[in-house]
């Protein structure tokens, strides 16, 4: 499978495209800075902006599957639809799949319908805006007639071990019996490629946690 990974060295673009060469797929990591930010063995670094109608077409056109794991500048937030809008507008017309890496602030809370951008048990103040914009940029998701994904990840996601193992669910975030939520970004990165693999028919959201034993 020919894998684009849009933003490809980030945290979790550039596992994600490890993970995807790791299972043997054909790998091209795309970022502004073409791969200076941190390079993958295995991926064929490309600088192409997330925001460019034609370099989004003609990535869409080279490949199967389109992962976007771009993160805006803190600051920036407010700009977070135009990646999604313009890299979902070039996958419809190539036909291609997006599996989006986004925020947990669409997630529904563990105990209530609301959302977690608004549950400050998972989002203090300081992580609001951040927050918001995945709820944003999941928005621009549903109001797109492509065939897209979104992940959300859970409320910490860090560097860390790949264990090869996690839990699936829905549009609720995931907690441990101690309340916290969280996976590394290797073991998201896991849970990315089994997806892609083998899709969900109709899954449009859902969300990842650390394995934790029954």
């Amino acid at each position: 499978m020919r894998i684009a990974v849009v933003g490809a060295t980030g945290m979790a673009g550039s596992r994600i495209a490890a993970e995807a060469v790791r299972r043997g797929h054909t790998v091209s990591g795309f970022s502004r800075s073409g791969g200076s930010g941190g390079t993958v063995e295995g991926v064929t670094a490309v600088t192409a902006d997330a925001t460019d109608p034609g370099a989004m077409a003609r990535v869409a056109a080279r490949h199967d599957v389109i992962v976007l794991a771009t993160r805006q500048a803190p600051g920036a937030e407010d700009d977070v639809t135009s990646p999604v809008t313009t890299v979902l507008d070039a996958a419809l017309g190539f036909g291609r799949r997006v599996v989006v890496i986004g925020g947990a602030g669409p997630l529904r809370s563990p105990d209530s319908d609301r959302l977690v951008v608004d549950d400050p048990r998972f989002v203090p103040p300081r992580w609001r805006t951040t927050a918001q914009a995945s709820v944003d940029q999941f928005n621009a998701c549903l109001a797109h007639p492509a065939n897209w994904t979104y992940l959300s990840p859970p409320a910490l996601f860090e560097p860390g071990e790949r264990t090869g193992a996690y839990r699936r669910g829905g549009n609720r975030i995931l907690v441990d019996t101690d309340g916290t939520s969280q996976i590394s970004a290797d073991d998201l990165a896991v849970a990315a490629l089994d997806e892609i693999e083998d899709p969900e028919p109709g899954l449009r959201h859902f969300t990842v946690a650390r394995w934790t034993p029954p």
